[in-house]
């Protein structure tokens, strides 16, 4: 009686021990954006968003240029011309000046509307690589190493560089 009872305790621990361990996840973890940066679709796309800064940069330089050359104009005929003309003038500049600032600013937006657009696919490339990864390797679960203070667990970088054969 005393050896049943001692074999169904044991019996017991080891059913409770096995499924103590399987219900404890894999975690691994991976920093995403040193990976994205790695991918060499983001390099072009990166290009492509600087080559489209440069521009924007390039237009609004040449516009700057204008209106300090209207305002070096201005100001030398400013003692020949009337108040009435000289207030007409500060107006116009001012409506430059704003012009500029509009400019400026849609073009910021483009510029983020553009980058948005380009590495979208990327992310998602990357995203499916991980998740390719982490199932094949048994992971329950990948956190992103940038979020975490404490990072034990494996890091797949070099497995999710492999797979994009980067």
């Amino acid at each position: 009686m005393k050896q049943l009872k001692n074999l169904l305790l044991a019996t017991a621990l080891c059913i409770v021990s096995v499924s103590f361990t399987q219900a404890q996840s894999k975690i691994a973890h991976i920093n995403v954006q040193e990976l994205i940066a790695a991918m060499p679709e983001a390099k072009t796309a990166q290009s492509e968003i600087e080559t489209l800064g440069k521009t924007y940069q390039t237009d609004i330089q040449a516009s700057i240029t204008e209106y300090q050359n209207t305002v070096k104009q201005y100001e030398a005929e400013a003692a020949t011309k009337t108040d009435e003309e000289n207030q007409k003038r500060g107006l116009e500049l001012q409506e430059k000046q704003q012009r500029i600032q509009q400019f400026r600013s849609d073009a910021q937006q483009d510029i983020a509307k553009k980058e948005a657009e380009l590495f979208k696919p990327i992310q998602e490339k990357a995203m499916k690589a991980i998740a390719e990864v982490a199932k094949a390797q048994g992971y329950d679960y990948v956190l992103p190493a940038a979020t975490l203070i404490v990072a034990d667990g494996k890091d797949i970088l070099a497995d999710v560089k492999k797979k994009l054969g980067i």
